[in-house]
């Protein structure tokens, strides 16, 4: 077991080189939002955009395509509509936040797991329908990364008593189905097969929707950017919840959006270099 530090995740840190181009730093697929639910996929293309990824696509109702468009001018556009899941285009992809949990959203997120030949960002709806439907944990990519809070993690693997319970269940099942878990809540924990590591950033400013949405799209950024999953999950919450502690700067736990957190990306970036 460890902690993540500063230094840790700094030695982990790429450097992007002065003579790169978009090309070097990745596609990001994310697969978010709903009518009525389209917040989680603009906070996490928000999230993708802003934490180094080259190119981004977001895959969402063509009826809300509108509101995506304008909230993140810098992403791409996918209809979930379409017939074919492009997933050979993507070198990291997300799914969850806001789809819903209907059968169209079923048949989406199976579509993808089954296709999929890269490790998956797992979050909010997508683990609901996993844990209604606990044969997709089959068909969950290697290496893929859930991100449960204690309520989902319940409803994936049984009621636990404490965190310490849960920790012992996600090692594992981290080793049974060859994924790296992260269990959201105070110190998220970074639990792989062989580790666990827990993050020493954030604050209760997160305890809000829009979080974890948030995290998902960092996340899928730097897997998309070539990061090993493990080192995208200590990487993502570790920043995550240092822009969060930048951000009280500037307001308190209460007043704290995601938005203003998202636009403290930056400075933790520099944090982390410095």
């Amino acid at each position: 077991m460890g902690k993540l530090t500063n230094s840790y995740i700094k030695a982990g840190l790429k450097i992007r080189e002065a003579t790169s181009n978009k090309s070097d730093y990745g596609h990001a697929f994310i697969l978010a939002g709903r009518r009525g639910m389209m917040g989680a996929a603009v906070i996490a293309a928000k999230a993708a955009a802003r934490t180094g990824v080259g190119l981004l696509t977001v895959g969402v109702p063509a009826e809300e395509r509108f509101i995506l468009q304008t909230a993140v001018p810098e992403a791409m556009l996918f209809m979930r509509e379409e017939d074919h899941y492009p997933l050979d285009r993507f070198s990291g992809i997300g799914i969850g936040p806001g789809i819903g949990t209907d059968e169209v959203s079923e048949e989406m997120l199976v579509s993808v797991l089954v296709q999929s030949r890269i490790p998956l960002v797992l979050d909010a709806d997508a683990l609901t329908i996993i844990s209604q439907n606990k044969k997709l944990f089959s068909c969950i990519p290697e290496q893929s990364i859930i991100t449960p809070h204690s309520c989902e993690f319940d409803r994936l693997f049984g009621m636990h008593k404490d965190r310490e319970e849960r920790i012992n269940t996600a090692r594992d099942k981290a080793r049974e189905y060859h994924i790296v878990i992260v269990l959201k809540g105070p110190e998220t924990a970074i639990i792989t097969a062989e580790e666990v590591y827990y993050n020493t950033t954030g604050n209760a400013g997160l305890a809000k929707g829009g979080s974890g949405d948030a995290l998902t799209g960092i996340i899928t950024s730097f897997i998309a950017q070539g990061y090993a999953p493990d080192v995208a999950a200590k990487t993502g919450v570790y920043l995550h919840g240092l822009a969060a502690d930048i951000t009280l700067n500037e307001q308190s736990m209460e007043s704290m959006l995601i938005t203003d957190v998202l636009n403290n990306f930056g400075k933790a970036f520099e944090e982390i270099r410095s």
